[in-house]
């Protein structure tokens, strides 16, 4: 299984856990906890192919990934009602700077293998990294969080897709540029939250 293929997988587990999360705290029921679960895991990645022009799908042409997000929806439902009391915005954060870590790495690197160029493959990362989020709070009804904490979210990821570029440019194994780019944008997202680090305001 190729490197990005994993990192693309874990990015969409930890997307549909975040979708899980906020879906449990609107009260929502199993059909609203796994539509918001799906829009959260492959919404960036949809975007991203749409862009890059891709055909099928990426979870079209790997229906598991799909089936694997209905078969958590119906774990995560009842278990997430039992554990709402603990849910809390701090673990949607956590949740969310992971998945952007990892869907802008992923999304960086598909754009590279489409032969896009360098800019536009870091855009393409940070489209890919925000989307789902983006869409996920739009239907729980809520300000995206990357437009109302006023902290860096899509400059965490646009670092972190230059990071990766550059070392690619220097040589740097591609799966040491993928992996610490993904820590480094998720790392940097924290970081940035926990320290209440504001811009634009």
């Amino acid at each position: 299984m190729r490197l990005v293929t994993v990192i693309e997988i874990t990015a969409v587990l930890v997307g549909a856990f975040s979708g899980f999360i906020e879906a449990r705290r609107k009260r929502m029921d199993l059909v609203g906890v796994f539509t918001v679960a799906f829009i959260a895991a492959f919404g960036g990645g949809t975007l991203r192919d749409i862009l890059l022009d891709r055909r099928p799908l990426f979870w079209v042409q790997h229906q598991e990934y799909a089936i694997l997000i209905f078969v958590l929806a119906l774990v995560a439902s009842p278990l997430m009602k039992t554990l709402r009391h603990i849910v809390s915005e701090r673990l949607i954060v956590i949740a969310d700077a992971l998945g952007l870590g990892l869907f802008s790495v992923a999304g960086v690197s598909s754009a590279l293998e489409a032969h896009m160029p360098i800019f536009i493959a870091s855009m393409m990362g940070v489209i890919t990294g925000i989307f789902g989020g983006v869409l996920r709070d739009i239907v729980c009804n809520e300000v995206p969080m990357v437009f109302r904490d006023g902290k860096p979210y899509a400059i965490c990821a646009f670092l972190g897709c230059w990071l990766f570029l550059l070392m690619g440019m220097y040589g740097i194994p591609r799966e040491f540029a993928l992996w610490s780019s993904a820590f480094f944008i998720s790392g940097l997202r924290l970081l940035t939250w926990r320290f209440n680090v504001q811009v634009g305001r």
